[in-house]
């Protein structure tokens, strides 16, 4: 991406753009712990990949804060579904992952000042890891994952994702404030992968039947139906 491309990305208001060479979540993590305002989007985009980190100062507890990191993945499917053709299908894992077509394709990461549930972090960072270009020229050396160009998006600007994303994601977060969690909840549900089927995560297996009220996945065995909470996908810088 050149950096006449990067001048000319356009943000919604409160949001706003850092091109940046490094890793976007350390980028990001960085200007928050610095005290950058919430809105702030570290964005490195290359003809192979393309990555982005959005700063927040939630209000709400972390528990319910982690919210985020699905409100973005939603966001992204939302804006893919807009610029992609309406055969390609995009999926979202619990834990953060992203699957188009079926085949794993990066995904989302999330870091917080602090790892208390009950605690106000004092910033957030979302971000995403998303391949454009396949690793190796042979697809069958890893069939499990794929690359955006390789599922018929070829014409899909890397550029155009991005402004799209956070257009959408603003939106998401403006809905998620004045509505509840309710319509994100909705929204993701019908694009989670796995749900009703048998997952091992982390050594505890069982079926997958959805999430709580904070997104906190239900896993059930021949027994009992624990919650693991999206708290366990954090990781804490402080």
């Amino acid at each position: 991406m050149t950096s006449t491309e990067t001048a000319e990305l356009t943000f919604p208001p409160l949001l706003w753009g850092e091109a940046t060479r490094d890793d976007v979540m350390d980028h990001a993590v960085m200007r928050a712990t610095l005290g950058c305002e919430a809105g702030l989007i570290a964005h490195n985009v290359q003809a192979s990949i393309m990555q982005a980190a959005l700063v927040l100062t939630p209000d709400v507890p972390l528990a319910r804060a982690m919210a985020m990191l699905p409100l973005c993945g939603v966001s992204l499917q939302n804006a893919l579904g807009a610029l992609a053709p309406p055969e390609v299908a995009v999926h979202l894992d619990w834990h953060g992952g992203i699957r188009i077509n079926g085949a794993r394709c990066g995904g989302f990461d999330v870091r917080a000042a602090t790892d208390d549930p009950e605690v106000v972090p004092d910033w957030m960072v979302v971000g995403f890891t998303l391949p454009l270009l396949p690793g190796s020229d042979d697809p069958g050396e890893t069939p499990d994952q794929t690359a955006l160009y390789a599922e018929g998006c070829a014409d899909v600007s890397a550029p155009h994702l991005l402004e799209a994303w956070a257009r959408h994601t603003l939106n998401w977060i403006a809905r998620w404030e004045s509505e509840g969690p309710r319509a994100l909840h909705s929204e993701w549900r019908g694009l989670a992968h796995g749900i009703g089927e048998d997952v091992t995560f982390e050594g505890r297996s069982g079926t997958f039947l959805g999430v709580d009220e904070d997104f906190g996945m239900l896993l059930r065995d021949t027994e009992t139906t624990q919650v693991i909470p999206l708290t366990y996908l954090l990781e804490t810088s402080q």
